[in-house]
């Protein structure tokens, strides 16, 4: 059983019990949150596509951790100019499992 889930302008392929890292979402460690933005469900024989979404589906999942991620330099250099500029970014992210996959 897996579905497809969108959040943070993205779109994740899930199943029970999976960890992944999401955008950064509202909530506290250990809190609950519920994704109604289900794309696709598929219970292991049929499809359900959703048009654009499933309607009666939802996915429950826990916040795990609340982080940032690894530093992303962003270099820009300009040829006999003497022009150089190093800036570096870190995103926010928040790590879920998900706990179940209703419809």
């Amino acid at each position: 059983m897996y579905a497809v889930i969108r959040t943070g302008g993205k779109q994740y392929k899930v199943h029970e019990d999976q960890i992944l890292k999401v955008e950064k979402l509202e909530g506290t460690e250990g809190s609950q949150i519920e994704f109604d933005d289900v794309l696709m469900y598929s219970d292991g024989e049929t499809i359900t596509l959703g048009d654009p979404k499933v309607e009666s589906a939802s996915v429950k999942a826990h916040i795990m951790d609340q982080g940032k991620g690894k530093k992303t330099l962003v270099f820009k250099y300009k040829r006999r100019k003497g022009f150089r500029r190093m800036r570096g970014h870190r995103q926010f992210y928040t790590e879920i499992k998900i706990d179940s996959i209703a419809v």
